[in-house]
């Protein structure tokens, strides 16, 4: 039960910020967390969220109570190399990262309590 974001037009540095704040914490509970970050990544991982929990739904018949976010992971995606003109003719690079973003979500089953009978 997964869903990836590719080519995410952020640096996966300041992604990583993002992601380990919701790492191991129930979905409804990183959804709230996300709404509430003043962090540019925070819309896109929601958006990322609630497609990882509709897979997970519809693809897996997961009850939507259960579900807590196993990993997240973000890599490095592809570098867009751009020139800025500089002095005397010539030019610096610049580099515009990109984030690749994979959310891993896990099913808690419930623990049943065994009644112990009292001899």
């Amino acid at each position: 039960m997964k869903a990836i974001l590719e080519n995410y037009r952020q640096s996966p540095r300041k992604v990583r910020l993002v992601a380990n704040l919701i790492k191991g914490k129930h979905v409804a509970d990183a959804a709230i967390e996300l709404d509430f970050l003043a962090k540019r990544a925070a819309d896109p991982l929601k958006k990322l969220l609630n497609s990882a929990v509709a897979n997970a739904t519809n693809n897996h018949k997961a009850a939507k109570e259960q579900l807590f976010i196993e990993n997240v992971m973000v890599n490095k995606g592809i570098t867009l190399k751009r020139f800025m003109p500089r002095a005397r003719g010539s030019a610096s690079p610049i580099h515009k990262h990109t984030s690749q973003v994979i959310i891993i979500l896990g099913q808690k089953t419930p623990v049943t309590k065994a009644v112990k009978a009292k001899k």
